[in-house]
């Protein structure tokens, strides 16, 4: 068994060769927190080893963001640092390549007045919509990876003893990226093949609609006709390959805007701006979000749908077998990164516009009229269990089993 330090070298060169795949000459962004130190200290190494130019440190820290919330005035929160706007857009007009590493605990922003995390989501997504664009039709090449925090391994692994739930948190995140692995690298290679057989096989059906029936569900999404499946590896705009989330285990696709129509159960909590919604319902009528409700945090996740007109509908359909790594290791992360790759997923907000043909290359107003959702935020949440099953309808209304009881059918 390897040791942490090899274990940790290891996701430190998974993150800069298959994750941002840094090439020569080229810039890397990473924003990460000060837990995460002894980590992005080796990610810049590796990175400069790679070839890179310069390597920039973006540093947070959680117990300053949560005095701000706590503390800064009303006006604080409608704004957005210009120069922060200017030098990630110009970074990525110059082909820098983009890293951050999650590690906030679920819970920090417990207690916070909603509405100023609702006006600083809105501030800051209005702010980063070009960035965002470059990320979302995969111009540039970025990835997200994690590191524990205290925070965060205390809601994760509560019964253990303190002392054992960062080693217990970095184990299992060792696990989810296979950096527990002799050969990462290649167990990388061959874990995208694995997903770009599904894409290739979904692709090949060219469903016209997704039923999803399960307990508490009862769904259907339209696809757009030229909607493409995607998997695991990007390519960026100069030809590049990249390892967006990491770890990752879905296959996706974009939803037409207006073609959801039902009900469907969140099956796991969603974190979000540092709260745990969990045991919620979302109702459809022609794609639009009519109505809500939440065992816990309802009022952030109706926050989370008034951020703009985009944010009532949904920009992506993942699909992820019960019966995956991720989902056997039995942990609840209290993480998107790690959730959403345990479990069938749907984004609230923003499309990708690599999901459609030639969408890489069209304008915000052309993947709208192709039936994409515009938005300035982009949120997964969990709606996979043993118990669900999806059939995909042709065109000619035929009906194919795509999962039975969680599974791939």
């Amino acid at each position: 068994m390897k040791t942490f330090e090899e274990q940790l070298q290891n996701y430190a060169q998974l993150a800069v060769t298959t994750g941002v795949n840094i090439q020569p000459g080229q810039t890397l962004v990473v924003r990460a927190a000060i837990d995460s130190a002894q980590l992005v200290r080796l990610i810049v190494e590796k990175a400069y080893q790679a070839g890179a130019k310069h390597v920039y440190v973006d540093w947070s820290d959680d117990t300053v963001s949560r005095l701000k919330y706590t503390l800064a005035p009303e006006e604080a929160f409608h704004e957005f640092p210009a120069w922060n706007k200017q030098m990630m857009e110009s970074l990525a007009e110059e082909g820098a390549a983009f890293m951050s590493i999650v590690s906030s605990g679920p819970d920090l922003l417990k207690g916070v007045d909603g509405k100023r995390i609702a006006a600083y989501q809105k501030a800051a997504g209005t702010a980063m919509k070009k960035y965002r664009e470059y990320i979302q039709s995969d111009k540039v090449s970025w990835t997200v990876i994690a590191a524990p925090s205290q925070d965060w391994a205390d809601k994760v692994f509560e019964d253990l003893p303190q002392e054992e739930r960062i080693p217990a948190l970095w184990d299992a995140i060792f696990k989810a990226v296979r950096a527990d692995h002799e050969d990462a690298v290649q167990s990388w290679k061959d874990h995208d093949a694995r997903l770009v057989e599904k894409v290739t096989e979904l692709n090949k059906q060219h469903f016209k609609t997704l039923h999803y029936t399960a307990p508490g569900t009862d769904l259907t999404i339209d696809l757009p006709d030229t909607h493409l499946w995607v998997g695991a590896g990007s390519i960026n705009e100069q030809g590049h390959s990249f390892m967006a989330n990491m770890p990752t285990e879905e296959v996706f696709t974009v939803p037409v805007k207006t073609g959801v129509n039902g009900y469907v159960k969140a099956t796991k909590p969603l974190s979000y701006a540092g709260n745990i919604i969990d045991g919620f319902t979302v109702t459809f009528k022609d794609g639009r979000i009519v109505d809500v409700s939440a065992e816990q945090g309802e009022e952030v996740l109706k926050q989370l749908i008034d951020t703009d007109e985009g944010s009532h509908y949904l920009g992506e359909v993942a699909l992820v077998p019960h019966d995956s790594p991720i989902s056997n290791a039995g942990i609840l992360f209290f993480n998107t990164l790690f959730d959403e790759n345990a479990s069938n997923h749907l984004a609230i907000g923003s499309a990708y516009a690599f999901c459609i043909e030639g969408g890489k290359e069209m304008s915000q107003e052309e993947l709208e009229k192709n039936g994409l959702n515009t938005s300035i935020t982009h949120v997964d949440f969990m709606i996979g269990s043993a118990e669900m099953n999806i059939d995909g309808i042709k065109a000619d209304g035929t009906r194919e089993a795509v999962f039975r009881n969680g599974n791939w059918a």
